[in-house]
């Protein structure tokens, strides 16, 4: 055997263990990615129980109820479908009725979704990105209504330096 053929067997096998070894991480991670659904995706694709996913869109208002233990059950909405959600543990401080939130856990068979990540909007100008798009997609939310563009910088001579903030309405009290 020449040695131009045994590099050519030793960089082969290396390549093909490279691929398996990339092969074998994506399958890993296939598992793990976890995509953003609404109600109303839950409720048209139908969803089969035990897939993790996140589900996001607005608390419904009147549907928070406190059990013993730090357990909490919730609906999310999008207006158009309501998904029951079953969490135990703390809540975000920013977490109440009316605001946007995303819930990452799994579907059980009767249709609750058992959350074990509850994220709240965190400001009062955050509003999930699929959330807003399926808000438009139902004529729901308007891009420009309410919002403004204020400088917060220090230097409001010189507006290239100057960090806009945009706020959606009025600012909320904390």
């Amino acid at each position: 055997m020449t040695r131009k053929s045994r590099r050519l067997i030793l960089i082969s096998a290396c390549g093909a263990v490279l691929a398996l070894a990339v092969g074998l991480i994506l399958s890993a991670m296939s598992g793990s990615i976890v995509f953003f659904r609404s109600p109303t995706e839950v409720a048209a694709q139908g969803v089969a129980p035990g897939t993790r996913f996140r589900l996001g869109g607005l608390v419904k208002d009147g549907s928070l109820q406190r059990g013993p233990d730090q357990t909490v059950e919730f609906a999310v909405t999008d207006t158009n479908a309501t998904v029951q959600v079953a969490y135990r543990g703390l809540l975000p401080d920013l977490f109440r009725e009316g605001q946007g939130i995303v819930a990452e856990g799994r579907l059980e068979p009767g249709g609750l979704f058992r959350a074990d990540t509850v994220l709240a909007k965190h400001d009062e100008s955050y509003m999930p990105r699929e959330v807003a798009d399926a808000l438009k997609a139902q004529g729901r939310w308007q891009e420009g209504k309410g919002m403004v563009e204020k400088p917060v910088g220090t230097k409001p001579a010189d507006s290239s330096t100057a960090i806009t903030e945009k706020t959606l309405g009025q600012r909320s009290e904390r």
